[in-house]
């Protein structure tokens, strides 16, 4: 493991494998490497060809926090990385691959002018019609009360039941289970992503000005098993961006395989 310092002084914890042209992989809402490890799963499998990046988001895992929070922030440790990864791999420019909401962070990181080759962004969501409700409009601000009020859970379960429309009786038994303590754990960090997602869940079309510098190439995928909302979301974004190309993995969902997306993101890097 490694660490690069951010513009803030915060510190970004890391991993990265293999030797070759840089490629960061960030992770959505409520992941970080210890209890998702498939970024770093991914990155082996690409080790022949790239050096590949996997690290935690500020306030997950082992990087550190610095208020107050703001988009920009996160775009500056991205920046960091990226300034490491090109030392590393000898001056590329390099290539950055969203998951979830990491793939909105991704594009606002290229449209901020860093020095990126090209995106690919899986399932970003994005509701632009009434496939399934919007977000509530103070999302974002219940989020900051609950975390504020040390009821992280309430924070927890706003996500997975406004964001991630899981049914309500569904949370009990989800509280029981090991996956629910480390989302409590960087609860605080939710409303991070939902700033990021902005205006792009609440029914509306995409903004015609947030994405407008993003030049480079950009790979829009979806699983052609998931959500409906997020195969609608993944074919709004890429309609949206001049640059960008759509493409449906067979049999996948929002949980794909590492086995399954490496291939995918080493056909679209080969050709950038």
């Amino acid at each position: 493991m490694s660490t690069v310092t951010s513009a803030d002084g915060t510190t970004i914890d890391f991993e990265a494998y293999g030797e070759g042209r840089p490629l960061i992989l960030i992770d959505g809402a409520t992941a970080h490497r210890a209890v998702n490890p498939v970024n770093a799963e991914v990155g082996k499998l690409l080790t022949d060809r790239y050096r590949t990046y996997a690290y935690d988001r500020r306030g997950r895992g082992a990087s550190t926090d610095t208020a107050p929070y703001a988009i920009q922030r996160e775009i500056e440790d991205i920046a960091a990385l990226i300034e490491t990864a090109s030392v590393e791999g000898g001056g590329q420019p390099a290539i950055l691959f969203g998951w979830s909401s990491g793939g909105l962070l991704a594009l606002d990181a290229a449209a901020a002018g860093l020095p990126i080759a090209g995106l690919v962004l899986f399932e970003p969501p994005v509701v632009v019609d009434d496939v399934r409700p919007p977000l509530p409009t103070d999302y974002v601000e219940q989020l900051d009360a609950f975390v504020a009020e040390g009821r992280r859970d309430k924070a927890a379960e706003l996500f997975m039941t406004a964001a991630a429309m899981l049914p309500a009786e569904a949370i009990p038994g989800m509280k029981q289970s090991p996956y629910w303590a480390p989302v409590e754990e960087i609860a605080h960090t939710i409303s991070y992503d939902g700033r990021i997602m902005g205006t792009t869940m609440s029914g509306d079309p995409l903004p015609s000005d947030r994405w407008a510098d993003v030049k480079a190439p950009v790979l829009v995928l979806y699983g052609d098993k998931t959500w409906p909302a997020l195969s609608a979301g993944a074919q709004a974004v890429a309609a949206h961006l001049p640059t960008a190309t759509l493409k449906a993995i067979p049999g996948e969902n929002h949980g794909t395989e590492p086995a399954t997306l490496a291939p995918v993101l080493r056909e679209f890097a080969d050709l950038t």
